[in-house]
């Protein structure tokens, strides 16, 4: 008897995987509700999702909060030696990006932000909170600091165009050194609720430290990614 749980759950994820690799559930496609695919398999509730989890920890599933779970599309290259911004390296990979503004304003700097930006104490950041989709999917939560010394009237521009591009058009300033710290962690509440996820979801985190042309520190990032959206691909040069 303790062995049939795990027989089971092993069954089912590999049911679901040989449909998902022969194309029968194909990339953003719904899977049947729970009830039903508990039914198909002949299980309880529990051990379907144990295997639903299990896939979703391999990235093939996901799941949305009140709308079921679907079959993920193809991960996202992510190389930080290209100088790039969301929407043409979503573009250049033959996706389609999308971002939606959820606040932008300026506010005082947390400790952990002043340490970021080298700041002196009870200074003021703007802060841009953005909701970031590929092919329709939610797949980045990401919050910009600004130091706004250099992006006066900022929030007045249209804030779901490239940072990167309005940077240069409108103050004529471009990156130069970038520093990048990359490490696994569970999604915390703002996260969880703009990536429609429960939180405690697995993500990577991402924080981008940037420096422009003249070495001064300008901004900072905090990007949380779905942990199936993207691989990390670095190609070092001689």
């Amino acid at each position: 008897m303790r062995d049939e749980a795990p027989r089971a759950v092993t069954a089912i994820c590999r049911a679901l995987e040989e449909q998902i690799e022969h194309g029968l559930l194909s990339s953003g496609s719904k899977l049947p509700a729970e009830r039903k695919l508990s039914e198909l398999f002949d299980t309880t509730r529990i051990t379907l999702r144990e295997a639903l989890g299990q896939l979703e920890a391999q990235g093939l599933i996901y799941r949305e909060e009140r709308r079921g779970w679907f079959v993920s599309p193809p991960r996202l290259a992510y190389n930080p030696l290209v100088r790039s911004h969301f929407h043409a390296m979503v573009g250049e990979q033959r996706r389609q990006p999308a971002t939606e503004v959820l606040s932008a304003r300026l506010q005082p700097a947390s400790a952990a932000i002043c340490d970021l930006l080298e700041l002196p104490a009870l200074s003021s950041v703007i802060q841009i909170r953005r909701a970031r989709r590929i092919d329709g999917r939610l797949v980045l939560y990401v919050e910009h600091y600004l130091n706004p010394v250099y992006f006066p009237g900022i929030l007045d521009f249209d804030l779901t165009r490239s940072l990167t591009e309005l940077y240069a058009s409108e103050y004529d300033i471009y990156y130069g050194r970038v520093r990048f710290d990359m490490v696994p962690t569970a999604l915390q509440v703002e996260a969880a609720a703009a990536l429609k996820v429960a939180v405690g979801g697995p993500a990577l985190r991402i924080t981008r430290i940037n420096r422009d042309q003249h070495g001064r520190l300008i901004d900072c990032d905090l990007e949380y990614w779905r942990h199936d959206a993207i691989h990390v691909s670095v190609e070092v040069p001689e």
